[in-house]
C-alpha cells in the first residue's frame, strides 16, 4: 500500500444520523481520526492527546479505539499485505481515509478477533461518512469481507520483517544479527506490559504483591498490559511511578548520588528525575518542553519529591556552577520503545537518524563542558540504532581526551544479559521475553577526569 506519511487531516462533514447510530461507530471513527492525525505528523502519544472524538469516549470505547488504531501502526505492514491481496493497485492519496478504514477493518477481523459483520459494517458507515470516500463504500465492503474470511492465520504465514521499515530491519540485522532482528520484530508485535518504579527500593516486593505484579531482578514491578495505575494501591500516596525496566537502569547507573548535584538534561517526561530525587540528589531537571515539565512537576508533587526544573535548551543553557554527575538522556530515533510507540516505525527515516546523531554529539560535547573533573556522566538513548549508542559514545571519546569510560558491573543491571564488550548497557525489546520483553537501551558511563 502507499505510505500515507505525511498527509493533513481534511475536514470530514458529521457523521450521518444513521450513520451515526451504528453500534460500536463512535470508536471507530475515533480510531480513524487519531490515524489521521498521526499520517499528519502527530506522534501517537499526541494524537491521543489531542483527538476531540477518541477524548470524548469513556471505558471500553476508549480502551478499544486506542487498541485499533495502535494495531494499525504496529502490524501496517501485513494488514497492508492482507488489503492488497483484493487491490490491484492502492487507492488515490487523496482518498487516504478510504485506505485507513479498511486497514481498522483488518486489524479487527485479523488480530483483535472482532465479529466481521460488526468490522465490516462499521468500516462501510465510515465510508458513507465522509464526502471524499463514499464512493468506496462499494469497494469497501466487499474487500473487508473478503479479508475477514482470511481468518487469523493468513498474517502468521508472513515473514517477519514485513511490519517494519527496510532500513531499520537491515540496521538491526548488522548490529545484533539475523535471529536477534527477528526476535524483536517479535516483541514488538505484542502489547507492552505496564512497569513500576518504586520510590523506595525496599518497598518493591511490598509494591509487587499489593499491586498484583511481578518483581523483576532490576528492581522494576511489572505489570499486565492495560492495567489502571491510577487506581492502584499507593497511586494517590506517590509510592511508585510508571517507567519501562530498561528505561529505569540509566539514573542507578551514576552510583551514589545522596547529596551531590545532579543534572537531568532532556529530563521530561521525568522518570530518571524521579529517580535521582528519590536517592537524595540536588537535581535540577532541564527540558525545552514547558508543557513537558508541567508533568514532571505534578509527578514530584504526587510522589513528594524535590527537584528544580528548568525550561531551557541545553545547548544554550548556563547553570551556575558545575554538576557533581549529568544524566544526558538524549533526544533519539527511539527505535527502543517501538512496542510502546509503534507509529516509530513509520514515522522515523534515515533522515531522521541524521539529524538526531548530530544532535546527540553537540549535547554531549555540552554536557562534558558542565561537569566537575571526577564528575560522572551517563548518556543514554532509547534507540535501538548503533549510531545513537557505542559509535556516539566512541566519537566522544575520540573528541574529548578528558573523558574515560566506566565499565557497568552486570550486579547493577539486575544480572541481564545486556553488556556489550566494552562495558556498556544495551538492552533489546526480546530480552525477558517470557516476562514481557523490555525496551531497547544504550547507556554508557563515563569519567570526565
Amino acid at each position: 500500500m502507499e505510505k500515507p506519511f505525511p498527509r493533513k487531516a481534511k475536514s470530514a462533514r458529521p457523521v450521518p444520523q444513521k450513520a451515526a447510530e451504528v453500534p460500536g461507530l463512535a470508536a471507530r471513527r475515533a480510531a480513524l481520526d487519531v490515524l489521521t492525525l498521526v499520517a499528519g505528523g502527530r506522534t501517537l502519544d499526541d494524537a491521543l492527546a489531542d483527538c476531540r472524538s477518541f477524548n470524548a469516549l469513556e471505558g471500553p470505547d476508549r480502551a478499544f479505539a486506542h487498541a485499533m488504531a495502535a494495531t494499525v501502526l504496529r502490524r501496517r505492514g501485513s494488514i497492508d499485505h492482507a488489503i492488497g491481496l483484493f487491490i490491484d493497485k492502492p487507492l488515490p492519496r487523496r482518498s487516504a481515509r478510504a485506505t485507513d478504514i479498511l486497514r481498522l477493518s483488518a486489524a479487527q477481523t485479523l488480530i483483535l478477533g472482532t465479529p466481521a459483520h460488526a468490522a465490516v459494517s462499521t468500516a462501510v458507515a465510515l465510508t458513507e461518512a465522509f464526502r471524499e470516500t463514499e464512493n468506496y463504500a462499494g469497494l469497501v465492503n466487499a474487500v473487508a469481507r473478503k479479508i475477514s474470511a482470511l481468518g487469523p492465520e493468513a498474517l502468521a504465514k508472513l515473514p517477519e520483517r514485513i511490519d517494519t521499515a527496510g532500513w531499520m530491519w537491515r540496521s538491526w540485522e548488522r548490529a545484533y544479527g539475523a535471529e536477534a532482528t527477528r526476535a524483536i520484530a517479535r516483541a514488538h508485535a505484542a502489547e507492552a506490559p505496564i512497569d513500576l518504579t518504586p520510590r523506595d527500593t525496599a518497598d518493591a516486593g511490598a509494591l509487587a504483591a499489593e499491586t498484583g505484579g511481578t518483581l523483576l531482578t532490576t528492581g522494576s514491578v511489572r505489570l499486565a498490559p492495560g492495567a489502571k495505575v491510577a487506581a492502584l494501591p499507593g497511586y494517590e500516596e506517590g509510592r511508585f511511578w510508571v517507567q519501562d525496566a530498561a528505561a529505569a537502569i540509566p539514573a542507578r547507573l551514576l552510583g551514589d548520588v545522596r547529596g551531590k548535584r545532579v543534572f537531568d538534561l532532556c529530563a521530561a517526561p521525568g522518570g530518571k528525575t524521579l529517580q535521582l530525587a528519590a536517592a537524595g540528589a540536588e537535581v535540577i531537571a532541564v527540558d525545552t518542553s514547558g508543557e513537558r515539565l508541567k508533568r514532571v512537576q505534578e509527578n514530584l508533587a504526587r510522589t513528594k519529591l524535590t527537584a528544580k526544573t528548568v525550561k531551557a535548551d541545553v545547548l544554550a543553557w548556563a547553570p551556575e556552577g558545575l554538576a557533581d554527575a549529568v544524566l544526558l538522556d538524549a533526544p533519539c530515533t527511539a527505535t527502543g520503545t517501538i512496542r510502546r510507540h509503534p507509529d516509530i516505525l513509520w514515522a522515523k527515516t534515515e533522515e531522521s537518524l541524521k539529524e538526531t546523531t548530530a544532535l546527540q554529539a553537540a549535547l554531549i560535547d555540552r554536557t562534558v563542558a558542565m561537569t566537575k573533573p571526577g564528575g560522572v556522566i551517563v548518556y543514554c538513548v532509547c534507540s535501538l540504532q548503533p549510531e545513537e549508542g557505542d559509535k556516539q559514545v566512541a566519537s566522544a571519546l575520540d573528541r574529548h581526551p578528558a573523558l574515560a569510560r566506566s565499565p557497568i558491573a552486570a550486579a547493577e543491571i539486575g544480572g541481564l544479559p545486556a553488556l556489550t564488550r566494552e562495558g556498556d548497557f544495551r538492552s533489546l525489546p526480546s530480552m525477558l521475553a517470557d516476562r514481557g520483553g523490555m525496551d531497547g537501551f544504550f547507556a554508557a558511563r563515563l569519567i570526565r577526569r
